[in-house]
């Protein structure tokens, strides 16, 4: 973004255009996140993983037999920090290590069933927390953000995009 001027060049395009909301989004994005995790304690205190290792296992639900490479690669991690929280979530049953297909000294992770309850568990935790949230709002409120999903589901796309471009360095 060019704070001279307001605008952003758009990655895939090459355009500048005005992005007069790009400041506040972000700002809303990060306290929405924050308020989430904060509720999400309250709505089950008794689930004893980080957010951390829930990444994790979203990302392992979203394609089983991912390798930890991969993983760390994808949610911008240290490997290292992988391989810690494979191990713990290993230890508390919620994912397994497999040799690979094609490689056999590759490594692959799945859920556990135990792992996958605990996905839709914090799945659930968050539809809830949203749905009870929502319900507070007013109407016109509850059609701006249904009206938004389709910009903000292509929003995240673009940002994914950013995360999963090649570093410079």
């Amino acid at each position: 973004m060019d704070e001279r001027d307001g605008t952003a060049i758009s990655a895939a395009k090459g355009i500048k255009r005005p992005v007069p909301a790009g400041p506040e989004l972000a700002d809303t994005v990060a306290r929405l996140r924050r308020a989430m995790r904060r509720a999400a304690r309250t709505v089950d205190p008794a689930n004893p993983l980080a957010v951390a290792q829930l990444e994790l296992l979203s990302a392992v639900a979203d394609e089983p037999g991912v390798r930890p490479g991969e993983l760390a690669r994808r949610l911008r991690l240290a490997p290292n920090s992988v391989t810690t929280l494979v191990n713990g979530l290993q230890a508390k049953g919620l994912i397994t290590r497999s040799a690979g297909h094609l490689d056999g000294r590759a490594v692959t992770l799945t859920l556990t069933e135990k792992g996958i309850e605990a996905v839709d568990g914090w799945k659930s935790a968050n539809t809830s927390i949203i749905e009870t949230a929502l319900a507070s709002l007013d109407d016109d409120h509850n059609r701006a953000l249904s009206e938004a999903l389709p910009a903000l589901r292509e929003l995240t796309q673009a940002v994914d995009a950013i995360a999963d471009a090649p570093s410079s360095d």
